[in-house]
């Protein structure tokens, strides 16, 4: 049994007991019965009011648990409605109170969830407040009155986060461009004006409202501040070009132009406002000295027209330049044409410096070649006779290359301005053919007479019997041994016992002391006669043809010096 109904039974005993009890003590007072019945029925009565008092308050208890089991399962299914979270699975076979307590706990549980998550949300929904009033930005968008889920609690503090780290980039931008703007206002010295840039310059930098606008705004500001100090140094550099060109023309002394660096270096308003000061003081000195600025701008476009390689024509096209009355239009006319003739070079700079060093190289070319004609060039013994050779041979090969580059650049230029690239009043490409044709003439003529002096020099040995032994290629490039030296060659009677020829013999002599040490240079006390003068190195154009003459040479001096017949021959062309 249980002890509810072991208590049951022990109250129904007690009750009996007490009724006994009252029983016995009613026969001894000697209650009569209608008195006993009367008394027992209010014992009855009180006992019955009692049971159902008591009924009626666990009957009442048994309501509140239904009522109370109802009420937290509609509340239950609300919150996990609102939630979104799973249903909880109530357990079977439990007593009502169980059931009453378990669906009460449950339903605390989801009332500190829901809490919670308002709590987070509410927090959340201050910061992103905060944040759209900096960034001047759209509120997140949740409603503050609903519970979030646990995924868009996660979205809206990761938006939160991002927008945490959009107010810090910007912050950083904003300072950066407000030091930009303070320096560059410093510079120009520019006082804020307008209440944006007051906010910029003057306010506390938290309070700055970092929107996208007022960024780019900012911007826009350091662009044009940018674009003002841009503007103040191309208008002081203008400036100072046109000041040192005033002082050059007007020949201001030193001093006077190192009291003035101070405004040739800095940018600042200040220096702007000097720098045209004293642009508008040498205006008007310019205008009093109009005559030697004018010869001073005139030496300056003679030297673009050199560099421009300007024709006669060209040149002689501004006449102003050759004009005698000197007046401030002359001046004008020539400040504009030195002018046009500055951008006219800077446009074509790239052609005339490949002219100027096809010229120089041109130029060197022609010597190098000459050098190689001179006899002199064999007693250097410094090595430079092989460099120059190199050289020649490099130039030899770089002038065409040079020359197709400037041609397919002239070409592209003229196809562009549609007329014709004239150095010195001439086509280029013309004028550097007329430049090698004129080198090849000049080279047939110097073979020719090359080959006329050396047949001439022929007929003259087969006349007089002069030939000259020239010394070998050792004894020309280095120092006789004077205990070395070679006898001169020894005249020979004629057949008959005739006396010498007295020419013969004054030929040997020349020869003789040639051979003794006179030096090939040239560097005689008395003037060389035309046999003197005769050597392998006065007609050899080339270090090639040196060798083939002088092993020539070798075997004419094996033959006699006295007049015989021989037969000429022809020189080895170079």
């Amino acid at each position: 049994m249980r002890k509810s109904e072991v208590l049951a039974a022990e109250a129904v005993s007690c009750l009996n007991k007490a009724l006994c009890h009252l029983k016995d003590i009613w026969e001894e007072i000697g209650i009569p019965e209608d008195q006993r019945l009367q008394r027992t029925n209010v014992v009855k009565n009180h006992i019955k009011s009692l049971l159902e008092m008591m009924i009626k308050e666990e009957e009442s208890l048994k309501k509140r648990l239904i009522s109370s089991i109802q009420s937290c399962r509609t509340e239950m299914e609300k919150l996990y409605l609102e939630l979104q979270m799973p249903v909880f699975e109530e357990e079977t076979g439990i007593s009502m109170l169980q059931q009453e307590k378990n669906i009460r706990t449950q339903l605390e549980a989801l009332m500190k969830e829901k809490t919670q998550r308002m709590q987070q949300l509410k927090e959340l929904l201050e910061q992103d407040q905060d944040l759209c009033d900096l960034l001047c930005s759209t509120p997140y968008g949740l409603a503050p009155d609903s519970a979030p889920t646990p995924e868009q609690l996660e979205s809206f503090s990761q938006h939160i986060a991002n927008q945490n780290a959009e107010k810090a980039r910007r912050y950083a931008e904003f300072m950066d461009l407000k030091r930009q703007i303070i320096v560059y206002m410093g510079e120009l010295e520019h006082v804020p004006e307008t209440s944006f840039e007051k906010d910029v310059v003057c306010e506390d930098e938290d309070s700055f409202c970092l929107s996208r606008d007022n960024i780019t705004s900012l911007k826009l500001l350091v662009c044009q501040l940018e674009e003002r100090k841009a503007e103040n140094e191309a208008m002081c550099e203008a400036h100072r070009e046109k000041i040192q060109r005033l002082w050059d023309r007007l020949d201001v002394p030193q001093e006077e132009r190192e009291a003035f660096n101070e405004h040739m270096v800095t940018s600042r308003k200040r220096n702007l406002e000097a720098l045209q000061a004293e642009v508008q003081r040498l205006e008007e000195l310019k205008l009093l000295n109009i005559h030697n600025v004018t010869d001073a701008i005139r030496s300056e476009i003679a030297v673009f027209w050199e560099k421009c390689f300007f024709s006669i024509d060209q040149r002689q096209s501004f006449s102003p330049y050759f004009s005698e009355d000197f007046t401030e239009d002359l001046l004008s006319l020539h400040d504009a044409e030195i002018q046009r003739l500055k951008e006219h070079y800077e446009d074509h700079k790239e052609l005339f410096d490949g002219v100027h060093q096809w010229e120089d190289s041109w130029r060197l070319f022609l010597q190098l070649e000459k050098k190689a004609t001179d006899p002199t060039r064999f007693t250097n013994r410094g090595g430079n006779l092989l460099k120059e050779e190199k050289q020649r041979s490099e130039l030899h090969k770089s002038l065409p290359k040079l020359e197709k580059k400037l041609k397919a650049q002239i070409d592209t230029w003229e196809s562009e301005q549609d007329r014709e690239f004239l150095v010195n009043g001439e086509k280029f490409m013309q004028y550097v053919e007329e430049q090698w044709e004129l080198h090849r003439i000049e080279k047939e003529k110097e073979k020719q007479e090359r080959h006329l002096k050396k047949s001439k020099q022929t007929e003259e040995d087969m006349l007089y019997g002069t030939a000259v032994r020239t010394p070998t290629k050792r004894r020309l490039l280095g120092p006789q041994t004077p205990n070395k030296s070679r006898k001169g060659p020894a005249s020979r009677t004629p057949v008959g016992g005739k006396p010498p020829n007295p020419r013969l013999l004054g030929c040997n002599k020349e020869n003789e002391a040639l051979l003794k040490g006179s030096p090939l240079s040239g560097a005689l006390t008395t003037p060389a006669s035309p046999q003197r003068h005769h050597s392998i190195a006065s007609v050899a154009s080339t270090y090639s043809e040196f060798v083939r003459d002088l092993v020539n040479t070798e075997s004419v001096q094996s033959s006699e010096t006295c007049p015989r017949p021989l037969t000429p021959r022809s020189s080895t062309t170079s």
